[in-house]
């Protein structure tokens, strides 16, 4: 294991230390931006994965498949999910390990999100035989403990890495900042009913925020099961994301993100955080209802 200043450290020095010019890592999109980001940075080949809608945001496996080349030297997976909300089955987790069993294939398994979660636990690829062996686990304390600020990652992974992790580590950051370790350490040795207190409120507010976005003309949200975010496909309003995120932060005041902020594929869907008050949700669905109500008057005259 390797402790680092934040979970995106990981990402970069994983991706650093094994990938070479020509090499390709399939991604899930829409995802978190950094994979791509940083696989272009290095030279390497971005090659995305679509999440499907009505897969619960989960790979299309057939396609998985069919990009899978001889080249491919990574797969990210990330359950829950930024920006979905989406946890991938275990049976396509299955069928994952499956293909790339025989492999030399390394997979980043973005966990960062696995104690925010509404139904069974999330399940990780490495219970898979011969998985652990070439997965990089991903973690962090920002997200279960609402430590964003504070800086305290870790990836698990293969010794060999590991050994090369810690030398990229050492010869940029010199080390995460021992305070920060001490904090961790108290969040996970110390009572966890807070973390379960706080799922059980972000189930209220996702509940609630799903139930009031399906109530506006244009929108529609499936449920979802893991993190803090929802992903309505928002194709029923006729305009283009982005346009569309523009419009609610300037005539409602409402800020969320176009799902093309985190890849091609967003488009249709935008990114709405619950990590905020119900009175606060209330007063957004409220102000995006009075402008869908005056588009869809407009598109019906």
């Amino acid at each position: 294991m390797v402790v680092v200043p934040g979970g995106k450290p990981i990402m970069y020095f994983s991706m650093m230390a094994t990938l070479e010019p020509g090499d390709e890592v399939m991604y899930p999109n829409p995802g978190f931006p950094i994979y791509e980001s940083v696989v272009n940075y290095l030279g390497a080949t971005a090659v995305p994965m679509p999440l499907i809608e009505s897969r619960g945001f989960s790979f299309d496996l057939a396609e998985f498949e069919r990009k899978l080349s001889p080249r491919t030297k990574m797969v990210v997976l990330n359950s829950p999910a930024n920006p979905t909300g989406g946890v991938i089955p275990r049976e396509d987790l299955k069928r994952i390990a499956d293909l790339l069993r025989e492999r030399d294939v390394l997979i980043l398994s973005d966990e960062i999100y696995s104690r925010i979660v509404y139904g069974k636990a999330p399940e990780s690829i490495t219970q898979f035989d011969g998985m652990i062996e070439k997965t990089i686990i991903l973690d962090g304390f920002s997200k279960t403990y609402s430590m964003t600020g504070w800086r305290l990652g870790y990836g698990v992974m293969p010794e060999w890495l590991a050994a090369a992790v810690e030398r990229l580590m050492v010869n940029s950051n010199s080390c995460t900042a021992s305070f920060t370790q001490r904090a961790g350490l108290a969040a996970l040795q110390g009572p966890q009913d807070a973390v379960d207190m706080m799922v059980k409120e972000f189930r209220k507010r996702r509940d609630f925020i799903v139930s009031g976005l399906n109530s506006i003309p244009g929108f529609s949200c499936t449920v979802p099961d893991g993190a803090f975010y929802v992903f309505p496909n928002v194709t029923g309003t006729g305009m283009p994301t982005r346009d569309l995120a523009e419009l609610l932060l300037n005539e409602a005041g409402v800020a969320c993100l176009s799902g093309t902020a985190f890849g091609s594929y967003g488009e249709g869907y935008l990114r709405f955080s619950y990590a905020n008050s119900l009175e606060n949700i209330s007063e957004a669905l409220g102000r995006i209802r009075t402008v869908a109500d005056r588009w869809s008057k407009v598109a019906t005259a």
